[in-house]
């Protein structure tokens, strides 16, 4: 018999130590990831253990009213499952246990974000099944834009000529940086003046993070090389199968340079044959409902094809 409970901090390193031989996991699922934004997310994680209380499945969650989320504060998170076990009968358990927690506990939505299957080191898509099953409805969608760095479609003629070109500028150089405060500035100018908006993560949560995940999180940057100056910039969350972009940012002279398809033909070349997929961000607004044109033609230039991200609403 399976059965479901609510997550303790007690259960941290038992939660740390499936998730990291978890076929569909990623580090953002670590809890000393998921907790660094513990006061602004109610945590509502679960777990699931077979009949001699072994961790058979794991669910990243947040409460809010009578929501439950998963995870509100993470790009995804849906049931995390082991290397071996849980097939789809057993995810039909896990589901039917969580659904009567969930009920009994004055529970009445469930907004669902499975992992995209890029990210999945073995196929691991019994959640969704059982969500289907159970009548849940897709709820969003996003559009992210995906090289498959095993077999990238080229570039197009037009980012070709500013690749050759900044790559062949001695006044540029590009690599991985440690001059974080220098990106986060100009991610925070573009922000506030193209969107009135900040940053998901403040430059302190940002670095906590780096540094508990230094393998994990990557600064790749085009830089004057005379003066250091940040032109442009992505920060990388690299996992087992996928460098996704967090976030990209360029400053205004370095849009004059056009420096940008370089630095995503540098950040091409150095992932090649280290992950399989490089996941350069949706291009979505207003929610979900609009897509930024520009910016996804932008991505499509360098060779990016869509994955969809989506969310599923289960009323219970």
């Amino acid at each position: 018999m399976i059965t479901v409970e609510r997550y303790t901090p007690a259960m941290e390193r038992e939660w740390n130590d499936f998730v990291s031989t978890s076929r569909n996991a990623t580090f953002l699922h670590d809890r000393r990831y998921m907790d660094y934004h513990a006061d602004r997310f109610a945590d509502y994680s679960l777990v699931a253990r077979d009949a001699h209380g072994v961790l058979l499945a794991v669910l990243p969650a947040c409460r809010a009213g009578v929501v439950v989320t998963s995870h509100a504060g993470l790009t995804y998170g849906g049931w995390l499952m082991p290397e071996r076990r849980c097939d789809a009968l057993d995810m039909l358990e896990i589901w039917d246990a969580m659904t009567d927690l969930l009920r009994a506990a004055g529970v009445s939505t469930l907004i669902y974000k499975p992992v995209p299957h890029i990210y999945h080191r073995r196929p691991a898509e019994e959640d969704i099944y059982a969500m289907a099953r159970a009548g849940g409805q897709l709820d969003s969608c996003l559009v992210s834009s995906v090289i498959d760095l095993d077999d990238p479609i080229p570039t197009d003629r037009g980012a070709r000529r500013h690749v050759n070109r900044v790559m062949n500028d001695p006044g540029v150089t590009l690599g991985e940086s440690t001059s974080w405060e220098d990106f986060y500035g100009v991610l925070s100018r573009l922000l506030a003046e193209r969107y009135d908006a900040r940053p998901v993560h403040t430059l302190d949560e940002l670095m906590l993070l780096r540094n508990r995940f230094e393998r994990h999180i990557r600064l790749y940057a085009a830089t004057d090389t005379a003066t250091g100056e940040m032109l442009a910039g992505t920060v990388l969350y690299v996992t087992d199968r996928v460098a996704r972009c967090q976030y990209i940012a360029a400053s205004p002279r370095g849009k004059d340079l056009s420096v940008m398809p370089a630095l995503f033909q540098y950040v091409i070349n150095e992932y090649r044959g280290v992950v399989r997929y490089l996941d350069m961000g949706s291009s979505n607004e207003d929610d979900w409902h609009e897509v930024n044109a520009g910016l996804l033609r932008q991505k499509c230039s360098y060779g990016g094809r869509a994955i969809a991200f989506p969310t599923f609403r289960l009323d219970l």
